[in-house]
């Protein structure tokens, strides 16, 4: 079990980046969440196996069709054990 906290850069807000991150980590089965910070950045964090969440990772460094991601930044965290994956 991983965990990593991605914030990602660019034109990621006003595109579908949270509800796109959200059904792509449905999909992978990776627990965590997503949110818009007041930056104009999201932040995200997944947690899960360590194929399935680096498949999230870099999903973020491109996000969906209208993105422009210019930067993602990865953090190394401790899992938590959470469960499902949420928009906040």
């Amino acid at each position: 079990m991983v965990r990593k906290r991605v914030l990602v850069s660019g034109l990621v807000q006003g595109v579908f980046f949270r509800d796109t991150c959200r059904r792509v980590a449905e999909a992978r089965g990776v627990a965590g969440w997503v949110r818009n910070l007041p930056d104009g950045r999201v932040e995200a964090v997944f947690e899960g196996g360590d194929e399935p969440v680096g498949a999230l990772v870099a999903w973020a460094g491109e996000g969906p069709r209208s993105a422009r991601v210019t930067g993602v930044v990865v953090h190394d965290e401790p899992a938590e054990g959470i469960s499902g994956f949420s928009i906040r």
